[in-house]
């Protein structure tokens, strides 16, 4: 009964993630509630097995229904997979309690700042090319980078919301960009966790194939429905994200 459940998570996950990232909503708190005595970090990177995949499966779906932007994603994940490990590290020097008790602010604000422009994403327009655009690619990149290795909650949704407000992307090719950038984080997180030993590979394989057929669903559902679909979507999660940080902080004080 506990496979299937971690099963039907692990497909949600994928859908959701595809879509707008914030897939470890569902499938984390999962993970925790059927394994309650086990190595939260050994949860984590279970969880980080399972969606290197769904997240690959879903940024080579986006790429090849839709024109993804490399000149700003690649150097992104460049970025984002080096200094994941940076942000990683830093998490195990350092509490990171009062920054995390700040998190549910600055989800609020892209909430409102998406809810209140009511064009926002609605409109593909670059603002960079060339130098600028990979430069500033970089500087993206490797904030998102840290900020996943530090802490990680909403990564996906947080590379959407910045795709769309510093590049001038749509939501749709905001999503697709983000998964470019999501892989690379999965894949140092998931080293990390490997080098460590905190994995449960059975589990974590067998959660990423039904992360992979959420994801294929996630990305169909995402280029049939468009740019509003996804739009709706990302409020939808980035309310619920809000909700599940205010909870942790508070519990925390």
């Amino acid at each position: 009964m506990d496979v299937v459940l971690l099963g039907c998570a692990a497909f949600l996950a994928g859908l959701v993630d595809a879509v707008v990232g914030g897939g470890g909503l569902i499938q984390i708190p999962v993970l925790f509630a059927v394994f309650p005595k086990e190595i939260p970090a050994t949860l984590l990177g279970t969880s980080k097995l399972a969606g290197v995949f769904g997240t690959s499966a879903a940024a080579l779906n986006y790429a090849r229904r839709v024109r993804v932007a490399w000149s700003a994603a690649a150097p992104a994940a460049m970025a984002a997979f080096a200094l994941s490990f940076l942000g990683a590290y830093t998490v195990t020097q350092f509490s990171g309690d009062f920054i995390r008790s700040l998190l549910p602010v600055v989800l609020f604000a892209v909430a409102v700042y998406t809810f209140r422009k009511k064009n926002f994403g609605a409109v593909h327009a670059p603002l960079h090319s060339g130098m600028t655009e990979r430069l500033v690619a970089v500087g993206m990149g490797g904030c998102i980078g840290f900020y996943d290795g530090f802490f990680g909650p909403g990564t996906g949704s947080f590379l959407m919301f910045l795709f769309v407000r510093f590049f001038g992307f749509d939501f749709l090719s905001a999503s697709a960009a983000a998964k470019i950038v999501n892989v690379a984080c999965n894949i140092a997180a998931l080293l990390w966790f490997g080098y460590s030993g905190h994995l449960l590979w059975q589990l974590g394989l067998l959660m990423a194939l039904c992360q992979v057929a959420g994801s294929l669903v996630g990305t169909r559902l995402a280029i049939r429905h468009g740019t509003a679909f996804v739009r709706k979507l990302f409020l939808v999660v980035v309310s619920l994200l809000i909700l599940k940080t205010s909870y942790d902080a508070i519990s925390r004080w």
